[in-house]
């Protein structure tokens, strides 16, 4: 007699496209789902034949070849907000206003702008955020006065913020004020954080690659579908993704 197939609940509701794992887990939290009727606690598992639903709606299983998924590239404009919160005003999703329920993969703070990806595939919204595959995210950075030579030093380096000293990254100088900069990390505002802390400021920020993935001429507001070379790129670089808490 075969094995009966348990998912957990939050990988269950994310796999469906409803939202991310981490998203399904405030849901759960919120008793705001329920299985077979029942409001379950975190960590409940899912089994073959339950009716899964979140606010009153049914979430079923996705197709197993992800072709109901949703990948797309945005350009942020500054003033934006990263969450999937409809009543909070300027929300990503009201600005991309996409037939699908998407939602964002990391953030970008309101006032920075640039390339951030959205999508209705929970699953790839953890390998890419896991904590430790150290995904390249690329940024074009101006600040208000010269940047020297210490200053790219120190930032390539590392600087304490946050209780902890950032990890080594690129830093490349592109005119007197602006510098590109390349993370494999994502601490909460953490370039504009490392810039206080060597007493420069930002005054504009804005994100043009993400992996593989490159902002190139989309303009601000706007959004494009992922490719399919670009998403066989994403799904090569997260095969062997981490299985650690997420950042």
């Amino acid at each position: 007699m075969s094995e009966v197939r348990l998912i957990r609940l939050n990988k269950f509701i994310s796999d469906s496209g409803y939202c991310s794992r981490r998203e399904a887990d405030k849901l759960i939290e919120q008793g705001k789902v329920t299985i077979n009727g029942v409001v379950p606690e975190l960590g409940t598992k899912v089994a073959p034949g339950d009716s899964v639903e979140v606010n009153g709606r049914s979430i079923g299983s996705s197709a197993a070849d992800k072709s109901d998924r949703v990948y797309i590239a945005y350009h942020k404009p500054p003033g934006i907000i990263c969450t999937t919160e409809r009543n909070v005003r300027g929300n990503i999703v009201d600005a991309i206003n996409h037939p699908q329920r998407i939602f964002p993969i990391g953030r970008l703070d309101k006032d920075s702008e640039g390339l951030i990806l959205l999508t209705t595939d929970g699953d790839i919204v953890n390998k890419i955020l896991r904590a430790g595959n150290r995904h390249e995210k690329e940024y074009i950075v101006t600040v208000n006065q010269p940047v020297s030579e210490r200053f790219v030093r120190q930032m390539s380096k590392g600087v304490p913020i946050l209780g902890t000293v950032t990890q080594p990254c690129q830093v490349i100088p592109q005119s007197r004020f602006v510098f590109k900069i390349i993370l494999t990390q994502g601490l909460n505002r953490q370039i504009r954080r490392m810039c206080e802390f060597l007493d420069y400021e930002v005054t504009r920020l804005k994100r043009v690659r993400i992996m593989d993935i490159n902002l190139g001429n989309l303009k601000a507001g706007k959004w494009r579908n992922l490719t399919d070379q670009e998403m066989a790129r994403i799904n090569q670089a997260v095969q062997h993704s981490k299985k650690t808490v997420d950042e």
